[in-house]
């Protein structure tokens, strides 16, 4: 019998043990949410507490379906390489890695929030896309292929960060998932060819 994934149940549980009272908590949600003049007043551990509040029940959700389904495949692959606390590292690095480029486009802009677990979410399920990049993940129920989810997922995450509104950084989607790649292929460079073979040969299921 497989075992549970237990850091990321345990991610999960954190997560939403903060989102779920924050949806009501204006005052725990400006404490923990992404926002540049607090950093440059010394609260950097915004960089990494933005990952654990959400902007509604939806938001929440789909990431934490998203990384239940993806760090139960995942957790184990990278735990043979670095152990559960590098797993959870590099969970926490890809929230702070991928919310970096915002921070450089936005430190002056006082107006500019940001929150979710995304970018984290999105290095988890991109690395697991070198390794089974044809496995067939269900979105909302429908069918799809885990590289054309990737192809479609980018592209919406350009759109939707071009459009801009609301907290939700979507171009933290994209260097999340930048991270998670580079992070596996460093980890273990095999995955390279893998990922191509498996590319040049599809297999559904």
């Amino acid at each position: 019998m497989p075992q549970e994934p237990l850091i990321t149940l345990a991610l999960i549980a954190l997560t939403c043990a903060i989102s779920i009272p924050a949806f009501t908590n204006q005052n725990l949600i400006a404490k923990l949410l992404f926002w540049s003049p607090a950093i440059a007043r010394g609260e950097v551990h915004r960089f990494v507490t933005h990952g654990f509040v959400h902007a509604d029940g939806a938001h929440l959700l789909f990431n934490m379906i998203t990384l239940y389904f993806f760090g139960r495949v995942m957790e184990p692959f990278f735990e043979q390489y670095i152990g559960a606390i590098g797993y959870v590292l590099f969970y926490l690095s890809a929230i702070a890695v991928a919310i970096l480029p915002s921070y450089i486009q936005h430190r002056g802009d006082a107006n500019y929030r940001s929150l979710g677990a995304s970018g984290a979410v999105s290095a988890v399920l991109f690395a697991y896309i070198l390794l089974a990049p044809w496995s067939m993940l269900f979105v909302f129920f429908f069918p799809l292929p885990a590289i054309v989810f990737a192809v479609a997922y980018t592209a919406y995450s350009f759109y939707a960060g071009r459009r801009g509104g609301g907290n939700i950084n979507h171009s933290a989607h994209l260097w999340g998932a930048g991270y998670g790649i580079l992070f596996a292929l460093c980890m273990e460079p095999a995955l390279a060819p893998h990922f191509l073979e498996q590319l040049m040969n599809p297999s559904f299921g």
